[in-house]
């Protein structure tokens, strides 16, 4: 029996190693990927570091019967974790966060109050601010927090995406799909512009500076339409998130 369980955790180390092994360029892939979207104090060895840590559990919690591929899985695991320690190290101070919190807020009083989406000199007016000093709040958002659609509703103490660590339960799964239903169709209620940005970004894939050349406006103005697009979208979901 000794033998025999020594040769299943032979088979198993051989089997997690082999997984690490096929999938560490998957790794590197999210970690470039993610690296484009985040402050410059970020360093892309520090991402794959926490991404092979993410890869490496995910190789020894992987379940083939859960129906899953192991790409999959593991590809969520990897960003998880590179995320968790990117959000251990959030860096910006509580201003940015009370700004952005403001501005939601702004914006929602405003659409509540004019029955359609607030423009940028409404939503300054309503902050009592000179509208560069609105996109200067837009901007400091977009440098210091990374913004994922799963993450529209977070606040500062809590979350509505399980951690990384968690294993995903059926009610889970539920929770996530029809929050991805809700979010689908608060992008589609977006301005224009905004919901172009996004597209861009999220399903093409195109970096900041691509988008601005494509619509003829500064990287930065892409990151302020970036910036007052989630903080939009986490306006029109908090009725979710207190569900």
């Amino acid at each position: 029996m000794q033998k025999l369980a020594m040769y299943s955790d032979e088979q198993q180390q051989n089997r997690t190693a082999m997984l690490v092994e096929q999938h560490a360029p998957m790794v590197k892939r999210i970690a470039h990927h993610l690296l484009a979207r985040l402050p410059s104090t970020v360093q892309l060895n520090d991402l794959i570091q926490s991404g092979m840590v993410g890869l490496l559990e995910a190789s020894q919690k992987f379940d083939v019967s859960k129906g899953a591929s192991f790409e999959t899985f593991a590809g969520i695991r990897v960003r998880g974790s590179m995320l968790d320690d990117v959000r251990k190290d959030d860096w910006a101070p509580r201003s940015v966060h009370r700004n952005a919190r403001r501005v939601s807020e702004a914006i929602k009083q405003v659409e509540s109050r004019v029955g359609r989406d607030a423009s940028d000199q409404e939503v300054a007016t309503e902050l009592g601010i000179p509208l560069d000093e609105y996109y200067a709040y837009l901007q400091d958002s977009a440098g210091t927090r990374l913004f994922s659609f799963e993450e529209v509703t977070e606040n500062d103490e809590s979350s509505l995406k399980p951690t990384s660590s968690a294993s995903p339960t059926p009610q889970d799964d539920v929770q996530q799909q029809a929050f991805k239903e809700n979010l689908a169709q608060a992008i589609g209620t977006l301005p224009e512009r905004e919901r172009l940005v996004l597209a861009l970004y999220y399903q093409e894939e195109l970096n900041l500076k691509e988008i601005g050349s494509l619509l003829g406006v500064s990287e930065s103005r892409v990151s302020q339409i970036h910036s007052q697009a989630a903080l939009r979208l986490r306006t029109r979901l908090a009725d979710w998130g207190s569900e």
